[in-house]
């Protein structure tokens, strides 16, 4: 269990740098949404442009196991980088979004 908590601290940490940047354009406010319980996390967007509403998720991360699931990641470079750079391994790190046939070349787990 130790190491599922130093990967809930670590995903949290990068996350909120996420969560403080907000939209140059309209009136949209970032979310950090944490079940710690069960390990889902996930930055949202949330607000309106103009006359449009928004509201959708720019980055889904579950713990699985003791495996990382980035389950959707609208960043660039992309937060999988982040959570390597900050001491998660990368075969912890599965890619969800991808197609499992296409993880093997990602540097990242299959599963």
């Amino acid at each position: 269990m130790a190491t599922v908590d130093r990967y809930r601290t670590i995903i949290r940490k990068v996350l909120q740098e996420y969560a403080i940047h907000k939209p140059s354009n309209g009136d949209i406010d970032p979310e950090l949404v944490v079940d710690a319980t069960e390990h889902h996390f996930e930055v949202l967007l949330v607000g309106w442009d103009g006359p449009r509403r928004v509201h959708g998720s720019i980055i889904h991360i579950d713990i699985v196991g003791e495996r990382i699931w980035v389950q959707y990641d609208g960043t660039s470079p992309g937060v999988a980088e982040e959570l390597a750079e900050a001491g998660i391994p990368r075969e912890a790190i599965v890619l969800g979004f991808r197609p499992r046939e296409v993880r093997q070349y990602s540097g990242f787990a299959i599963e």
